[in-house]
């Protein structure tokens, strides 16, 4: 359904009528519409399909519920009663008439158009992660992608009538375009390749694709992951250690030395790299620790620290290019891909065309050798019936059953040849050739060959320069050779030795609770006495001071941070790591690569430049021929209808013989099947001309995007002419 076809009457704000056109031999609906001719311009006249939906509108309060109830049902009725209006009788498109556009037809819109059935880019942009919000959980849960449809569009099921498949050629282009088993398998590659891009965006290496130039990024350049990383760690430790000293322990000689510890951590960290090969990290560390230990001032301690760092390539991973180059390589590489594609539609166009007009020529060639066989056939019983009243030797009837044998050999190769082409058409425009409600159909194309109109062909410099700007293997190598420099450029920066320069800064807090000791006391200690162990004075003693517990003083993660946040105790980093590897032989050799890699690519741009070049001549040449060839052909078969005439009636004269009438029968048959031939080979020759221009989208009018998303829109041009003027919008490609 063309764009420009489709129109909207709104009938109020909340009831929409769509007016559907088509095209002589679409589809809308499911439905073909019927053509009517016109009998004095011979133009198509199409009729309209009225489709109304009703969309209600909803109400802010319930108050006017039951008025608005009667106004929906009578905008229905009043939309129903115009749609019987325009479908009782026959509208003449635009194309046909040339009247003023009224007033209600400057307001009407174009319907959207319908829905694809099949995977479509719009649905998907695998470069793009899913959002985290309002659900942070979703980066983490993989995505779900249908699977592939493999069923035949339904365009195909349409176009079938009484086990038959009327085709146009520009409708085997759109149906090779929704089915062709090719381009479903060649529509994937951009969407992986769009996963390569998702996944150089947060850091990595793409994976790569077949023919989209380097799969391994070459250089040992230091790697940073853009996605920021949030790294939370929690432990919990108990142990006992033994210890050779008992002070430490807190226990005295009086039991086994052992120190025993608690400890429980709690750290965050969080990191980032950016494009300039910068690294930023801040980590928030946390500590609680109790011990028997009796030297320590807090028991149970709580130790809290804040750092925030920066960390610089300055040699080996400076600056943008060695750090963005995955990303510049994998954005070129989904470039490819879609060039990729549009190669392989004007490889199924081209290949759809030939295989269209082959069918033709085989169906025409057995309607040729029909009539040989029909002629041989009667020629047969005329010389049968003349040997029986005697006025003709038997062995006429011999050479005339001969021929006619002949004929029917000829005829059955034709046959044969009909029904592989029209299988190899099956193959190319559906999915599944085996479905039953295709695969005893017969194709009818509707088009027959016929000479193009001579085309201006520009001089064979200008051709030639259209070819290069034109043809996706071109563009391709050209991004091939971006890849190939970027590649260059990151390995020579990875020659140079890693010098990495680190600057970080924190704050630590530390409390924890500790004993309030009251007025010290001095108590009675041990005796003083001599060597013998006899008291020197009795009664005397060695006094010992204590000062008792009379509380606790408690703090903990609230007074660490906040020493933290205060500054009481700054700490302060700068480091300079200088990494200068011997020889350097790894570095040495991927830049080698890179570089001949790089020399590589040169050498087959100019190759395919040569490639194109032969091609375009070589096909001009083919199609300049080829119209002089079907020229000739169509002369040659003339005069030899002519001769075959004059030899009939000499033949019933009595003027010649069987023999003569064969032979000229034979040369008439073989000047109708060359002229097939040459048209055929003519509009093939006019095909692959265009391929080699890189035109073949262009001049089908073909939409990438749509081509992409296996919905086909009727706006190509053939056969969509009309007196030399091509009907439709044209598109941007």
């Amino acid at each position: 359904m063309r764009k420009d076809a489709a129109q909207a009457i709104s009938i109020g704000d909340p009831d929409l009528v769509g007016v559907n056109e088509s095209s002589p031999r679409s589809v809308i609906g499911g439905h073909r519409v019927a053509d009517a001719f016109d009998e004095t311009n011979t133009l198509p006249r199409t009729f309209y399909r009225i489709e109304c939906r009703f969309v209600p509108r909803r109400e802010k309060s319930l108050e006017g519920e039951d008025h608005t109830m009667r106004k929906q049902v009578a905008r229905s009725l009043f939309a129903a009663w115009l749609a019987g209006i325009l479908a009782a009788g026959p509208i003449s498109p635009v194309f046909a008439q040339q009247a003023t556009p009224t007033p209600q037809a400057s307001e009407q819109k174009p319907a959207a158009p319908p829905a694809a059935a099949s995977l479509q880019l719009s649905k998907h942009n695998f470069s793009k992660a899913p959002r985290a919000f309002p659900t942070l959980a979703r980066p983490y849960r993989p995505i779900k992608i249908e699977e592939p449809n493999l069923v035949n569009s339904p365009r195909l099921e349409q176009l079938i009538h009484d086990r038959k498949l009327e085709v146009s050629l520009q409708d085997a282009i759109e149906l090779a375009l929704e089915n062709n088993m090719d381009i479903i398998v060649q529509r994937y590659n951009p969407w992986i390749a769009d996963t390569d891009i998702l996944r150089t965006l947060g850091g990595g290496a793409g994976r790569g694709l077949s023919g989209t130039g380097t799969a391994s990024v070459l250089g040992n350049i230091p790697s940073l992951n853009f996605d920021p990383v949030l790294t939370s760690t929690i432990t919990y430790d108990d142990r006992n250690t033994p210890v050779n000293n008992p002070f430490i322990s807190g226990t005295g000689t009086a039991s086994l030395t052992s120190l025993t510890t608690h400890t429980a951590q709690y750290n965050t960290q969080y990191s980032q790299g950016f494009h300039t090969g910068t690294g930023f990290f801040a980590s928030w560390n946390n500590t609680r620790s109790s011990s028997t230990s009796t030297f320590n001032i807090f028991n149970p301690s709580v130790q809290s620290t804040l750092f925030a760092g920066i960390s610089q390539q300055l040699l080996n991973g400076f600056g943008l290019l060695p750090n963005t180059r995955n990303i510049l390589i994998a954005k070129n590489s989904r470039k490819i891909t879609d060039l990729q594609f549009a190669q392989q539609a004007i490889t199924t166009i081209t290949n759809t065309s030939n295989t269209y007009w082959e069918l033709v020529f085989a169906r025409e060639n057995v309607k040729v050798q029909q009539r040989a066989v029909d002629v041989a056939q009667k020629l047969y019983e005329d010389n049968k019936k003349q040997v029986e009243i005697g006025t003709m030797a038997p062995l006429d009837v011999t050479r005339a059953e001969s021929e006619l044998a002949t004929d029917r050999q000829n005829l059955i190769v034709a046959q044969t040849a009909q029904l592989q082409q029209q299988q190899v058409l099956k193959n190319t425009i559906s999915k599944n050739p085996l479905d039953p409600k295709l695969f005893d159909v017969e194709i009818v194309p509707t088009d027959m060959p016929r000479q193009p109109e001579a085309i201006e062909a520009p001089s064979f410099e200008d051709a030639v320069k259209e070819a290069y700007a034109k043809r996706p293997d071109i563009q391709q190598q050209i991004l091939n050779l971006r890849n190939g420099d970027i590649e260059v450029r990151a390995t020579r920066n990875a020659l140079l030795p890693t010098a990495t320069l680190i600057g970080e800064y924190g704050s630590v807090g530390l409390a924890g609770n500790q004993p309030i000791f009251g007025t010290p006391v001095i108590t009675r200690g041990a005796p003083i006495v001599d060597a013998t162990g006899a008291a020197v004075t009795p009664n005397e003693f060695v006094g010992v001071t204590t000062r008792p517990v009379i509380g606790t003083s408690r703090a903990g993660l609230g007074t660490a941070v906040d020493q933290v946040f205060h500054n009481n105790f700054p700490d302060y980093t700068v480091q300079l790591s200088v990494t200068v590897p011997i020889r350097n032989r790894q570095a040495q050799a991927d830049n080698q690569r890179a570089i001949l890699t790089r020399r590589q690519l040169e050498a087959q741009m100019q190759q395919l430049r040569n490639l194109a070049l032969l091609d375009v001549r070589t096909t001009y040449i083919a199609l300049q021929q080829d119209r002089a060839r079907v020229e000739a052909a169509a002369k040659a078969r003339e005069l030899q209808q002519q001769t075959f005439d004059a030899e009939q009636k000499k033949y019933q004269l009595g003027a010649s013989t069987v023999y003569q009438v064969i032979l000229t029968q034979r040369d008439l048959i073989n000047a109708q099947g060359n002229e097939l031939r040459a048209l055929s080979d003519l509009v093939e020759a006019k095909t692959n001309y265009e391929r080699a221009l890189g035109r073949t989208l262009e001049v089908n009018r073909v939409n990438i995007a749509n081509a992409k998303s296996g919905e086909i829109e009727r706006d190509t041009l053939i056969p969509g002419t009309l007196h030399g003027e091509v009907v439709g919008t044209p598109k941007t490609y």
